[in-house]
């Protein structure tokens, strides 16, 4: 195969080209730091900041004024939940979550436990979305803080976030959303989904790694105290102290402004109409192929399949270079338990051991779509070990 087809865009995504261009000068040219107020370099440096940041909220319905930066969605993650609940003067309250969330949510909850907070997680059904009525019905009196993500990082599943959204708001329960699989490839809209917290990430949406930020309601009373999770020189109003990554945030400004074109311009519709035809694709040449989630709500872009009596990591392996798509157990949990979000599915070890992961982005053509079931039917048939069935 002369190019390898990448069909793993739920993990990160490929640095759009305008993205780099727009980042090197902040490297070699432009390299002040954007504190150093006192001189041209430095102001050179904070108005990249300042205009990154207006790109970054115009993507999400948001103020500039809103936008904290971080080194990424985990940071963003932890500031969010470690940051609004340590800062009470007193312990102890009620959390609701789901089932469904990524580690970077669910371990500072499993911290803010073990420091004396209450955590609900409401489960799903096999389909992965969540009932807002159930969410509901976890809510108590003591309830503080709600954790959704917007769209589930394996199975691609989208949350109601708005109907939760407008939960939290009537009870004056701070609610925040992990919005990184969302930013980018669905509208996400902070007034649409009432949300007060917002974790985004760049590498997810064709910008750079090692950058991130998080949305804080400026207008809600009570006001948001977040506490900082490391204390420092002061920058992004205190909240988040280390000399800014102003490459990085150039890079995320960029990122935000493709992805808002895109948008605009079909970009969702279009991966829509590959990934079900790669389903069909995997449907005509693969014999016990079953769809794990709902295929409805779902990212447009996200196929979770699990094959029949195909173990994923042996598939991946036979595969080798030529088509990059990972297991539904990437993240699994220690002690080889498997994928947790597959678990909360109540998929069995079956489902869950032969499941495989397809992120579809910016760059596959339908070509690729083509050539990717051929690949991935023969890796299936070598590890059945038998002959590849006839095409349909």
């Amino acid at each position: 195969m002369a190019t390898r087809i990448y069909l793993d865009h739920h993990s990160t995504t490929p640095c759009d080209p305008a993205v780099v261009a727009a980042m090197l000068p902040y490297f070699t040219e432009r390299y002040g730091n954007p504190s150093s107020h006192g001189h041209a370099f430095g102001l050179e440096a904070a108005r990249a900041v300042e205009d990154a940041r207006a790109r970054v909220a115009a993507l999400v319905g948001a103020r500039p004024e809103e936008i904290v930066f971080t080194s990424g969605a985990t940071e963003a993650d932890n500031l969010a939940l470690r940051g609004l609940l340590r800062g009470r003067r007193e312990k102890g309250g009620h959390l609701v979550t789901s089932t469904l969330e990524h580690p970077a949510v669910l371990e500072p909850l499993r911290a803010l436990e073990r420091e004396g907070f209450w955590v609900t997680r409401v489960e799903t059904g096999p389909d992965g979305v969540l009932d807002p009525d159930q969410v509901a019905a976890a809510l108590r009196p003591e309830t503080l803080l709600v954790s959704v993500m917007a769209a589930n990082n394996e199975v691609g599943t989208l949350q109601p976030v708005a109907a939760i959204g407008a939960l939290c708001r009537a009870r004056g329960i701070v609610f925040h959303c992990d919005a990184v699989q969302a930013l980018g490839r669905i509208p996400v809209d902070v007034e649409a989904l009432g949300v007060d917290l917002l974790s985004l990430s760049a590498h997810k949406m064709y910008g750079p790694k090692g950058v991130g930020g998080l949305y804080v309601r400026r207008d809600r009373e009570p006001r948001l105290r977040l506490r900082p999770q490391a204390e420092g020189g002061g920058q992004e109003r205190g909240l988040r102290s280390g000399t800014l990554n102003v490459p990085g945030i150039v890079g995320f400004g960029v990122a935000a402004d493709l992805a808002a074109r895109a948008l605009v311009e079909g970009e969702p519709e279009r991966l829509g109409t590959l990934r079900d035809a790669l389903l069909q694709g995997l449907l005509g040449r693969i014999e016990g192929v079953k769809v794990n989630g709902a295929l409805h709500p779902r990212l447009p872009g996200n196929l979770n399949v699990s094959i029949e009596g195909a173990e994923s990591e042996r598939v991946l392996l036979t595969l080798g270079e030529e088509v990059a798509v990972s297991s539904g157990s990437a993240c699994a949990e220690a002690g080889g338990k498997g994928s947790h979000v597959l678990r909360a599915l109540g998929l069995p070890d079956e489902r869950v051991y032969t499941a495989l992961r397809f992120g579809l982005g910016r760059y596959n053509a339908a070509a690729e779509i083509d050539v990717a079931v051929e690949a991935v039917s023969l890796a299936v048939a070598e590890v059945r070990g038998r002959a590849l069935p006839a095409r349909v």
